[in-house]
């Protein structure tokens, strides 16, 4: 079985330009007085370094004087030690001031994108991959710290030693030198960013077959259940394995490109020292220049190529950087598709009246759900849909949530269109049991006060006892400590709704949602959730979405809906008399039950 599967999430173009480098500075700005002390150690690391080789042409100049060459030059030894000493001073009070700013800005960056990524809508995260968005963002975060070290502590500097080099220079020695040491940096410079930018895209290629085979991996360790259901473990893995295939043919590409890279890197500085020493000892025989000064020539040289070389490596090492960071920063511009309005406010909630008014929905163009879709739950009265599977039934609860936005119409609560209140106010003020409840891999106690972070433990307690749980959760050797697993998995199906109910009372909303809550349960288990939820909803004003009819005929008023559209509405009694719709589902679900029986007997 062989498949191919691009990563489909990566930006439209490759954007290894600067721009990114930006988008980054305000965090930086943000410790400007931290940033700015780091960079006056820095400056004066780089005066210790270059007034190094100084030092060392005095020394060689003075014992090569014959008057004194019995005699010891401590203090320029002293003056050559005290400059090492510095310099490492220098460089470690700077890494040690910027500590603060590099963990700060990582840390301020990763809440900025797991912000971004809360606030987008529902139909982003049904078509993102959890796995390659964590890694995007683990290697965006990475990538920052890199980016920051090599500006602050690799270009910068690189680039102040060159301008104190080249001052050095001009002032002392002859055009030839400066000359030679400007077009060997100018030519190194020419060829490091041409070839690194030609390479680049296959950076990018590794990035994206990268995170999409991490994606690959983690979905299907989600789904094990379903990957063993199916015994297709070798398919999961062949897809895995032919993605990494991709990764490997560009990783390897990589590489070759690196090391001719790093051959025309060497060519040239060899060149350029070359020249220089060689104009250097025509100097020393001409007259011109003393031992000292082909030392100090030979000194300044290798001070500065050898960071200039290593500038090449941080170049590449920034631009993959800026690689890594691109994903993330694709990922915080994404617009999300529900937003608040410039001027809302919060939601104010009297009576808790939810009124639908003609709308229109549809999750894509060609595929309307709801259409000219009309009705009203009264304060505090329970309201029942129903409907054959597709016929928009949990769409409702998905728009009272306002995780979508209608085509037409709008949904009010109390009078207010739920498009002009707070997002936030609107989800405080209504409670959700879901079909299928999904629980943190955490206690059973963390997944209950989640409602609620401030409650004390006695309210849990409480919630925990008006939704029949509270007994269970005592006789596990835990208790309200034990762990559910991810998901929920060690709960059984009624114990996770329990929870999802005890749950939703400690949350005391205004509003009620009630979406299949019991459809995948066995009659006992309904019976108690049935019972634990008309307790949770009374005086409260409740929409219930349901697959059992036998579930919701003692609701205020039912709703039948099929394709989009409402066929009927009124008390069970009174659509079971008009032998409609409801009554032929009625009807079904009575023989479905009746042959149940029948066969267990």
């Amino acid at each position: 079985m062989s498949i191919r599967t691009h990563y489909t999430d990566a930006p439209h173009k490759d954007r290894h330009d600067l721009s990114n480098i930006k988008r980054i500075v305000p965090f930086l700005w943000a410790y400007k007085g931290r940033v700015s002390i780091a960079l006056s150690f820095l400056i004066l690391a780089k005066i210790a370094t270059v007034a190094v080789p100084l030092v060392l042409k005095e020394i060689v100049d003075l014992m090569n004087k014959e008057t004194l060459v019995l005699m010891m030059p401590i203090t320029l030894l002293l003056g050559y030690g005290v400059l090492r000493l510095l310099n490492v001073l220098f460089s470690e009070l700077r890494d040690t001031i910027f500590a603060r700013v590099r963990y700060q800005t990582m840390r301020d960056l990763s809440r900025k994108v797991l912000s971004h990524l809360y606030s987008l809508s529902l139909q982003f995260h049904l078509e993102r991959r959890t796995g390659g968005i964590s890694r995007d963002l683990e290697r965006g975060t990475r990538a920052v710290s890199s980016i920051m070290n090599f500006l602050v502590f690799n270009i910068i500097p690189t680039l102040a030693e060159f301008v104190l080099v080249a001052f050095l220079l001009l002032g002392d020695y002859s055009v030839e030198f400066t000359f030679v040491t400007f077009t060997t940096v100018l030519v190194y410079v020419g060829f490091t960013l041409s070839v690194t930018n030609w390479r680049m895209h296959v950076r990018h290629q590794m990035n994206r077959l990268d995170s999409s085979a991490n994606a690959m991996a983690v979905d299907g360790l989600i789904n094990y259940e379903t990957v063993k259901y199916f015994n297709n473990d070798h398919y999961e893995i062949n897809r895995y394995d032919n993605t990494l295939y991709e990764w490997e043919e560009a990783a390897v590409k990589s590489q070759t490109s690196m090391s001719l890279l790093n051959l025309g890197q060497g060519s040239i500085i060899a060149v350029g020292v070359t020249m220089m020493m060689f104009y250097a000892t025509q100097g020393v025989v001409d007259g011109e220049m003393s031992i000292g000064d082909l030392v100090l020539v030979n000194a300044l040289m290798l001070q500065l190529f050898i960071p200039l070389n290593f500038l090449g490596i941080i170049y590449r090492s920034m631009m993959h950087s800026l690689a890594d960071i691109d994903l993330m920063f694709v990922l915080l511009d994404k617009k999300s598709a529900v937003t608040d309005t410039e001027n809302a406010q919060d939601l104010q909630i009297s009576q808790g009246v939810v009124r639908f008014e003609n709308v229109d929905f549809s999750y894509q163009p060609e595929r309307q759900i709801l259409k000219n879709v009309t009705f009203e739950i009264p304060a505090g009265k329970k309201l029942a849909v129903v409907g054959p599977s597709g016929a928009g039934k949990s769409t409702l609860s998905r728009l009272l949530f306002r995780f979508y936005d209608v085509d037409n119409g709008r949904v009010t609560i109390d009078g207010q269109s739920i498009n002009n209140v707070t997002q936030k106010s609107l989800r405080n003020m209504v409670g959700i049991v879901p079909q299928d409840t999904v629980l943190f891999n955490e206690s059973i106690y963390h997944n209950i006060i989640y409602a609620r972070p401030d409650a004390t433990k006695e309210e849990v307690y409480q919630a925990a006892r008006l939704a029949n749980i509270h007994d269970f959760i005592q006789q596990l050797p835990d208790a309200y400590d034990t762990v559910v697993g991810e998901r929920g998995l060690k709960l059984s199906g009624g114990e996770k709704q329990r929870v999802a109910i005890a749950r939703v009372i400690l949350k005391n909303p205004k509003i009620l949602v009630f979406d299949e809550a019991t459809s995948s349960l066995d009659s006992h288990s309904e019976q108690i959730i049935l019972s634990s939820l008309a307790d949770v909803a009374q005086q409260r004003t409740t929409l219930v979405i349901a697959h059992r009819l036998s579930t919701i005929a003692d609701a205020d008023i039912i709703l039948v809906l099929d394709q989009g559209q409402i066929k009927e509405q009124g008390t069970h009694q009174e659509l079971l008399t008009a032998k409609g719709l409801y009554s032929r589902l009625w009807r079904i679900q009575l023989q479905e039950k009746n042959s149940k029986n029948d066969s267990s007997k």
